[in-house]
């Protein structure tokens, strides 16, 4: 497998050229797996790692073989194909992967584009009745967006990703409707004058706000209480992700599912057993807790700093590192009322990570300190001995603190998608 993923990895390098002819054709080439199976879409700015996760979770709980399809992964390539909420073997996506690898050269295809197609020829041989893809960015031009969906979700609109998809949140909501099919069922948290972009697809959009009303209930760090009506009832459960986004996502989740004809059982089983790697984690460390949040973007951000609040988190330490190209002056303007003191660092495997030294700028009223990796960070942050502390910013750091926490080693390829 290792020559055939580095071969794969290496095309991260040629960037993304946004677009669908590649992937049919590849697809085309292995005899379109994708058509073994159900598709659900789910798209949108923040949210959608943790929304897919609770969907298919709740999928599975109905009985139906189900796959999730997400991206990107924290620490090992294997963790983007999961059936039944199991990864697949590595052994079976090298198998898959070195089958595809002609095609894929063949059609000239890119790394995300390949990846899709390797997801949809693994979750068909595993026998999956429905695969929930996660949307890689935008949606319109997505290689996912190859797959034709039963169902799409778009979580939100916010700025993230300009140069590619716009720079005005109509521009990126036209970008992210593009998921959506005339005459088939959508639900989505996007609300205002955005709505009318998603209507205007001919899509059966139910919306948070009109046809969806969820009540939550925060549960502290147990997660919350979400009661939900819709036009097909109403559904109550309970959720351990956290933050009022994270049962917001969940209640998305719960309206996808019951219009897909999950029982409300299921929803309230699924919802249950649903958590998200590296989204408002707590892990244990060195006799305290650490709280992991890929918050990248502004509206992350300030939805990782509402949830703080509610979870009525004093000031703590924090290790922040972040991509290069992102706002990161809006990031850390919501960050910054939370930090009794900051840890920076990059993503050692990551070329995009901006480098220490010009995040510090903004950290200007709180003592900073710079490392140049994940280990230096954690070792600054133990001398604290701090009960509580938070890692956040890019995923591929969180992607590199985590196995460091839990002990267990890392990819060690160099990551962009």
């Amino acid at each position: 497998m290792d020559a055939d993923l580095n071969w794969l990895f290496a095309r991260q390098r040629f960037g993304m050229h946004p677009g669908l002819t590649r992937v049919r054709a590849l697809l085309s080439r292995v005899g379109n797996p994708q058509r073994a199976f159900g598709v659900v879409l789910v798209g949108g700015t923040n949210g959608k790692g943790s929304t897919a996760a609770v969907l298919a979770a709740m999928l599975q709980a109905d009985g139906r073989r189900t796959a999730l399809f997400t991206s990107p992964h924290l620490t090992r390539f294997n963790e983007r194909f999961r059936v039944n909420g199991q990864e697949l073997p590595e052994s079976e996506v090298a198998a898959a992967l070195a089958r595809l690898r002609p095609h894929a050269e063949a059609t000239d295809a890119t790394f995300f584009e390949i990846v899709t197609a390797l997801g949809a020829l693994l979750f068909a041989e595993a026998g999956a009745e429905v695969a929930v893809m996660e949307v890689g960015l935008g949606g319109r031009l997505d290689s996912t967006n190859a797959l034709d969906p039963v169902l799409s979700v778009i979580t939100n609109v916010g700025l993230d990703h300009t140069a590619v998809l716009g720079d005005t949140v109509e521009a990126i909501a036209t970008e992210k409707a593009g998921i959506l099919r005339s005459g088939l069922p959508a639900v989505t948290g996007v609300v205002g004058g955005l709505l009318p972009i998603l209507r205007a697809t001919g899509a059966g959009v139910w919306a948070l706000g009109e046809e969806l009303h969820p009540q939550t209930r925060s549960l502290g760090w147990r997660g919350a209480e979400v009661d939900l009506e819709l036009p097909a009832g109403s559904v109550a459960f309970q959720t351990p992700l956290l933050g009022t986004h994270g049962a917001r996502n969940a209640a998305l989740a719960a309206a996808a599912a019951l219009r897909l004809g999950v029982s409300p059982a299921a929803v309230q089983q699924g919802a249950a057993a649903a958590t998200w790697p590296g989204r408002l984690e707590v892990l244990p460390w060195r006799g305290g807790r650490i709280l992991l949040d890929g918050a990248h973007n502004p509206d992350g951000a300030r939805a990782l700093a509402a949830a703080l609040v509610d979870l009525q988190v004093r000031p703590l330490p924090l290790i922040f590192g972040v991509a290069e190209d992102k706002a990161v002056a809006e990031v850390v303007r919501a960050l910054r009322p939370h930090a009794s003191r900051v840890i920076l660092t990059r993503a050692v495997l990551s070329p995009r990570a901006a480098h220490p030294d010009t995040l510090a700028p903004h950290f200007a009223e709180v003592p900073v300190t710079l490392t140049d990796s994940p280990q230096e960070a954690l070792a600054v942050l133990e001398a604290y001995s701090a009960p509580l502390a938070l890692v956040c910013g890019s995923l591929y750091l969180i992607g590199e603190v985590r196995p460091l926490l839990l002990g267990h080693s890392g990819e060690g390829r160099e990551r962009w998608q």
